[in-house]
């Protein structure tokens, strides 16, 4: 990896789970992003949490695979915390989706290469806990990365009662919260939505509010899955969105489904 110490901050990516993300640039021109997070608003006091968040970060940088985001390390100031990240040129499958109507051919490639981030996460015990087309980037070879993960656990973000939460892609055990909550099969269940999602170029459960989701889910009701997407695509995306965590297939086991 390559150590940032000096850098300057450069356009504005977007905004993510926990902070705003932007293009950062080194004096020695290597290009990367760098996610912003204020302390303050992220409830992050102490030097406490933040030694733990910066723990966490150092473990995360550990990973390496082609199919996650890399981790660079952090930076902070008085207010802010800085989390360098890899560059992922080409933005989030929802901004793809917006633009393009995405086939079989690509939601299959795309997924195949999420599965295989999804498999080497739950292989070192990590739940990603928040997967949804917005956190999942492309770059312009067609090579797709997992970001935003790790941190979930983090933050306030998978408060349901706070609207940073999105319910739209949460397995029906997570919204009933308890110790079983977050599982490797809550990714899963969110993995079929976001497949879902790519599909329709819609969010699942687009037609209800956030609290209706969560009732809906929370009930056991799944997304409409239309008739008009492919066998293999249908079948996909009903094995993942299993109520019962237990009779979901586990992402290694879902590489080779039909689909993929």
């Amino acid at each position: 990896g390559c150590k940032i110490i000096s850098w300057q901050k450069g356009d504005f990516l977007g905004s993510g789970s926990n902070g705003t993300v932007y293009e950062g640039f080194t004096d020695d021109g290597f290009f990367f992003a760098v996610k912003e997070v204020s302390l303050l608003e992220q409830g992050i006091q102490g030097q406490q949490s933040l030694y733990q968040l910066e723990q966490e970060i150092r473990l995360l940088s550990q990973f390496q695979h082609e199919n996650i985001v890399r981790y660079l390390g952090t930076d902070r100031d008085d207010s802010k915390l800085y989390i360098f990240l890899e560059l992922v040129t080409k933005g989030s499958l929802a901004k793809l989706y917006q633009k393009y109507r995405l086939r079989d051919s690509q939601v299959s490639a795309y997924t195949r290469q999420i599965l295989c981030g999804l498999d080497y996460l739950h292989s070192l015990n990590v739940v990603h806990r928040d997967i949804k087309c917005a956190n999942i980037l492309v770059d312009a070879s067609g090579s797709v990365k997992l970001a935003d993960f790790g941190l979930a656990k983090m933050s306030k973000l998978n408060d349901i009662k706070s609207s940073k939460g999105t319910p739209f892609w949460m397995a029906p055990e997570v919204i009933h919260g308890g110790k079983c909550g977050y599982g490797r099969a809550a990714d899963i269940w969110s993995l079929g939505c976001s497949v879902l999602e790519m599909l329709t170029g819609q969010i699942p459960y687009s037609h209800l509010d956030g609290m209706q989701a969560v009732y809906q889910i929370g009930h056991g009701q799944l997304p409409r899955v239309p008739k008009t997407l492919s066998k293999d695509a249908q079948d996909f995306i009903l094995k993942c969105l299993q109520v019962n965590p237990d009779h979901r297939p586990t992402a290694a086991q879902l590489l080779h489904h039909p689909f993929i």
